[in-house]
């Protein structure tokens, strides 16, 4: 029988993700910089810093500045647009989609833990 989604799940969830997430050896991303990684990664693009801006309901430099640290990482990267040289594309890149694989089993696991028991000792 599945676990019920209750919000208190949802957070363990997302507890267990991100405590795993910190304690490996890689990249911790900002609220803002996870937002934009996700929205690249899980929304069909393309994606531009005025869109993602958009989408976010923050201004354009604070989305340059998300990108500036995921293109240190390595998960993502700008191209020019071909149709719009004024405008920059964010694309995916193989890093980046190692990390969200990351997260998806950071997630199945979370998934398969019992609810109420302390998801963060399983993510160690």
């Amino acid at each position: 029988m599945a676990a019920v989604m209750t919000p208190e799940r949802l957070l363990g969830i997302l507890r267990y993700t991100i405590v795993g997430t910190v304690r490996r050896d890689g990249p911790d991303l900002s609220a803002r910089q996870f937002g934009v990684f996700l929205i690249t990664y899980l929304e069909d693009g393309p994606h531009t810093v005025r869109g993602l801006a958009a989408r976010l309901e923050v201004s354009k430099p604070a989305i340059t500045r998300s990108l500036d640290r995921l293109a240190e990482l390595g998960l993502a990267k700008r191209a020019p647009d071909p149709r719009d040289r004024r405008s920059v594309l964010v694309t995916r890149t193989r890093r980046g989609n190692d990390y969200l694989s990351d997260l998806r089993s950071y997630i199945t696991a979370a998934l398969k833990a019992k609810p109420g028991r302390d998801d963060t000792a399983a993510a160690a």
